[in-house]
């Protein structure tokens, strides 16, 4: 597994390189937005770890210009505590946040927590090949996504999302049974669920006012609409 660190802190960049190769990591740092884009392009890490206040540019930027390119896991290790700092970066496309000054523990636990979910993303699908309503094609054999005919681009992780309403579409699923199915543990607030959520809606909803598939349960969660 190759981890690329962005992050213009040294001390902090050290730790982490040394703490990551411990755990037999492969380890790749750049000290600014720059540097890390280059690494980024030229040897396709797994997961990046990435700090927001970069010298040369903003961290959300750099979140958004992966994502043009690659669905790769983003942890955003920054000292940016803001809920809407978080959202902003979720929002860009990062997969999780963690705050400094952290636990190393707790940043390792995380960053198992994208491998197992990178081979449930590659592996996993519902049992049927074929999910079809209304406008809506899911071919979970080539995991396509289709409306009206035209195919749509989800991100890995909106991909999930949707395979989890449809596989249990008609129950009320809790934000924490979202989030625990989504990245496989229970911690964590649902600004992160909402922002994935509201992805997938506009790409598969016509009309976001009267919402076809996915109805929000107020205070509770989600629910696929199985009428």
């Amino acid at each position: 597994m190759k981890i690329l660190i962005i992050e213009d802190d040294k001390y902090i960049s050290a730790f982490l390189r040394v703490s990551l190769e411990k755990e037999d990591y492969e380890v790749l740092v750049g000290k600014d937005a720059t540097e890390g884009m280059f690494l980024f392009s030229s040897y396709h890490p797994d997961i990046v770890l990435l700090d927001l206040g970069l010298p040369d540019r903003d961290g959300g930027e750099v979140i958004r210009e992966i994502r043009q390119m690659s669905e790769t896991p983003v942890i955003v290790v920054s000292s940016r505590s803001q809920e809407a700092e978080k959202v902003a970066a979720l929002d860009a496309g990062a997969i999780d946040y963690v705050t400094k000054p952290f636990h190393m523990g707790e940043l390792l636990a995380r960053i198992r927590v994208m491998e197992r979910l990178l081979i449930k993303l590659t592996l996993s699908h519902p049992e049927e090949e074929q999910f079809v309503c209304d406008w809506l094609t899911v071919d979970f054999e080539k995991r396509r996504v289709l409306v009206d005919g035209q195919e749509v681009h989800l991100t890995p992780y909106e991909y999930k999302l949707l395979c989890i309403m449809i596989r249990n579409r008609g129950k009320v699923l809790t934000y924490n049974y979202i989030i625990k199915e989504l990245y496989g543990y229970e911690s964590g607030g649902a600004e992160g669920v909402r922002v994935f959520m509201s992805n997938l809606r506009r790409k598969i909803e016509k009309d976001l006012t009267q919402p076809r598939f996915i109805l929000t349960e107020v205070g509770i969660g989600y629910r696929w609409n199985d009428q």
